[in-house]
């Protein structure tokens, strides 16, 4: 690696994105991050120091916004490879689910043609499971890199949908238009581990609320498990990997786990801290009862009960990836709530 190599993180603020930040400046890269605001720019040092980095001249700031073009030649100018983390994840359903699709596509496109305009080596896209493992019919073969999520399937959220023609858009354009610009894609699954702050994902709320005893049962919900600092870890490989241009890379780390399943964890690893976690499971129309008062549990319906599993074989096979088990993500998600001072007293 060349000491002096430029990376860009788009939106650097957010849990992945701060992950990659900080593993890009162990590696000794410089970084150049965008925020919507630059008066985030404390907020994500503070977090970059909780992962125990000391953020010098190494790290610089852009405001960019996913969607206007202004800051994107800024941010793109100089950089040898940019890592475009940054998309719109609500924490309930949007009245019009283009408020989310229209800024993920467009978004996507608008660092793609910056990012090929000025040069840049390849651009790693962080895209989803959602892109992979939706629409589709009952299946017993775990989903992999050869599927695409079926936008026509029934019971598509306005997320799924989102991450599906972001990355669709991506790769038409790299064929159409990339010059000769790389592209590689990660797709996660539900992205747990070590929280830096009090910003932090979907997925690591149903943790805080488990641990809180704020729900009276664990919905009957089967998904994939990877702790953050692995998916950090796969943007860098897929990012100077020679192997990985033009691929797709599911991570994933082992078998799904239903939420019970989750919660068991919890209860057997984290002593009397989990003595609210509650180990039963929940009927599904209760859920749909309680989702007439909590937008944020309609997110999950069309999900309840079904089953799914996905293998990172290839990112394994392909680029030496190893990521931890999924236990040690989910324990390291609770232990960080806890010192952070994000779960109950």
């Amino acid at each position: 690696m060349m000491g002096n190599e430029l990376v860009l993180v788009t939106g650097g603020s957010g849990f992945i994105g701060a992950h990659c930040i900080l593993q890009l400046l162990n590696a000794g890269y410089r970084v150049r991050t965008t925020v919507r605001y630059l008066k985030r720019e404390p907020d994500v040092r503070a977090m970059l120091k909780e992962g125990g980095a000391e953020p010098d001249d190494r790290l610089s700031f852009v405001a960019a916004d996913l969607t206007s073009d202004a800051g994107w030649p800024e941010a793109v100018a100089g950089c040898d490879f940019v890592l475009h983390v940054a998309s719109p994840l609500p924490p309930s359903v949007p009245k019009d689910e283009n408020e989310l699709i229209v800024p993920a596509r467009e978004g996507a496109l608008r660092v793609l043609r910056a990012a090929r305009d000025a040069g840049v080596k390849r651009v790693v896209l962080t895209s989803s499971f959602a892109a992979i493992g939706y629409g589709h019919q009952p299946q017993s073969a775990a989903f992999d890199e050869t599927d695409w999520t079926n936008i026509n399937g029934d019971d598509l959220t306005a997320y799924t949908k989102s991450k599906t023609l972001a990355e669709r858009a991506a790769w038409d354009f790299i064929a159409r238009e990339g010059g000769s610009l790389e592209l590689a894609a990660v797709n996660p699954v539900g992205v747990f581990g070590p929280v830096l702050g009090s910003d932090y994902s979907a997925s690591i709320i149903l943790i805080q609320r488990l641990m809180d005893g704020a729900l009276p049962g664990c919905p009957k919900l089967d998904f994939g498990v990877v702790d953050v600092r692995d998916v950090a870890g796969l943007h860098l490989l897929a990012m100077t990997h020679p192997a990985a241009k033009g691929e797709r890379f599911l991570a994933v780390a082992g078998d799904f786990m239903w939420i019970r399943e989750m919660a068991k964890v919890l209860k057997d690893r984290m002593g009397a801290s989990a003595k609210r976690v509650p180990s039963r499971e929940l009927p599904n129309w209760l859920l749909h009862l309680a989702s007439l008062r909590d937008p944020a549990i309609k997110l999950i319906l069309p999900e309840l009960g079904k089953v799914k599993n996905g293998t990172g074989e290839k990112a394994i096979r392909m680029l030496g990836w190893a990521p931890r088990s999924k236990e040690d993500a989910l324990v390291a998600t609770a232990e960080s709530l806890s010192r952070l001072g994000l779960l109950k007293a």
